[in-house]
């Protein structure tokens, strides 16, 4: 690994006393960059044979975080929001029930629960398409909630929101990024209390305001910082406060509408990799390379390459020992030199009928990424790309595969599948 995921580890290792290698405290894992620290996780398997089924109480986006062999996420159940906690055996733990859910405005493909939960080792944090934002302790006691929109008035994006929270070592953090007042603030793990809000407005071409990506965790002058990707302007900002450090603009020269930001930043190497437009439209899609050491405004000054020719839409990047890898809306697979963004080599997954929402994960050089119709797929990355096995699981797929404790979590529309 590069000396910055290392540091953002040790960082995370810090907040959270107790990480072991197989957690996956959050949406993008524990290193934030879709990868697996350690472990050993199947590189053939068969639909046949997967550990465990069990069925969900709703249909819901999320991704499932796992902490010392506990499994979270969030659910709708009986019409309300909710967080379904088990064991490693697929048991049921607790449901806690936390309130009407909000019905989306895509209902193919999303729910009340996008948002995928985060943890400390000390508590769970979860977000809602209602607005509900909760902090409970691991065994489900509610330990504080508020209300996003009942607070800062209702979010204005055009299809739902999809955001995650990320936990620092005193807040969790939240980004709103719509048609509206936008923001990122920091709440009080212990009390829920506000502890700041920095405001982030930019005038963009049409429904470029609107974002869903995640803020991503990154050390800035040896000190905790986080990256934030929407309204055509990747910023960076204290985690203490929020403070802007740097901002950085450019990436539309051509005012291109309805290029909502999905797909969130990778960090690696001193350098954010932004996947940029939207890959689902011929020639609408580039990715840049923007240096992390910046200070101000950047825009003319840190941006280290940029390529027109390929991008991502929904898909955020893996980053896995020193490479990118970029999953295409219709499963067309790159990997990238960070530091120069150039390609080292490209092939595709299957075509099917349907495209790639869910992120893709990697661990021990294999590549986990699952389209939408439900059907997953192995493949073998580390040196040159070979397909390994693909099993079709029988419903729709758009939360992005777990790799946890020698485990690979798959959450589908109807059921939470575990395969060893």
């Amino acid at each position: 690994m590069k000396p910055t995921v290392i540091t953002l580890i040790v960082a995370l290792l810090a907040q959270c006393s107790i990480l072991q290698a197989g957690d996956w405290p959050n949406w993008r894992g524990p290193a934030g960059n879709g990868s697996a620290l350690a472990g050993s996780y199947p590189a053939r398997w068969s639909a046949e044979n997967v550990a465990w089924k069990i069925e969900l109480p709703g249909k819901g986006g999320s991704t499932p975080v796992v902490w010392q062999s506990r499994i979270y996420l969030t659910t709708p159940a009986e019409g309300q929001n909710a967080v379904l906690a088990l064991d490693a055996a697929g048991k049921q733990l607790c449901l806690v029930k936390l309130g009407p859910e909000s019905l989306p405005k895509h209902k193919t493909l999303s729910s009340s629960c996008n948002s995928s939960p985060a943890t400390d080792g000390k508590g769970l944090f979860a977000q809602f398409r209602s607005g509900l934002l909760v902090a409970m302790e691991l065994d489900g006691k509610i330990r504080w909630q508020t209300n996003l929109n009942e607070r800062f008035g209702p979010e204005n994006l055009f299809w739902d929101q999809g955001s995650s929270p990320i936990v620092t070592s005193q807040h969790v953090i939240v980004a709103r990024q719509h048609h509206g007042e936008s923001w990122v603030a920091g709440f009080d793990k212990d009390t829920g209390e506000l502890r700041w809000q920095q405001k982030r407005n930019f005038e963009t071409a049409s429904e470029n305001d609107n974002a869903y990506t995640t803020p991503v965790l990154f050390e800035y002058q040896g000190k905790p910082a986080f990256l934030i990707w929407g309204a055509e302007h990747l910023t960076a900002h204290a985690a203490t406060d929020g403070a802007l450090l740097w901002s950085c603009g450019g990436f539309n020269p051509r005012r291109m509408a309805n290029w909502p930001a999905i797909a969130s930043p990778v960090v690696q190497g001193g350098l954010a990799i932004v996947p940029v437009g939207r890959d689902d439209r011929q020639g609408q899609s580039r990715v840049d390379g923007i240096r992390l050491d910046g200070a101000g405004e950047v825009t003319a000054t840190h941006r280290v390459w940029q390529r027109d020719d390929v991008g991502v839409f929904s898909c955020t990047p893996a980053e896995y020992q020193g490479r990118i890898y970029l999953l295409r809306d219709r499963g067309g697979l790159v990997c990238l030199d960070p530091a120069t963004g150039k390609t080292l080599w490209a092939d595709s997954l299957p075509r099917g009928g349907t495209s790639y929402y869910a992120s893709p994960s990697v661990a021990n050089g294999i590549l986990y990424a699952a389209r939408e119709d439900g059907v997953v797929f192995n493949a073998r990355i580390a040196d040159h790309y070979e397909l390994l096995c693909e099993n079709p699981l029988g419903e729709r797929i758009v939360a992005t595969p777990v790799l946890a404790n020698d485990c690979l979590l798959i959450r589908g529309d109807k059921h939470l599948f575990s395969i060893r």
